[in-house]
């Protein structure tokens, strides 16, 4: 998958659904982006281009 904006979508229903480790990364447990690549790569059966997902989430996680 490629679609921005579809993956866009997948990234923030999955910040949405675990605040806990969100509010956790933005702490300073880095270790926890893992976390997030993993549920995203697991939503979308393993299709997503990890280098966009991964610019995504960070972007989303940081901002």
């Amino acid at each position: 998958i490629t679609d921005t904006g579809a993956l866009e979508a997948i990234i923030d229903q999955i910040i949405a659904d675990n605040p806990a480790q969100r509010d956790q990364y933005r702490a300073g447990k880095d270790k926890l982006f893992g976390f997030f690549v993993g549920q995203a790569m697991k939503a979308t059966g393993g299709k997503a281009n990890p280098g966009q997902l991964n610019e995504l989430l960070r972007h989303k996680l940081d901002g």
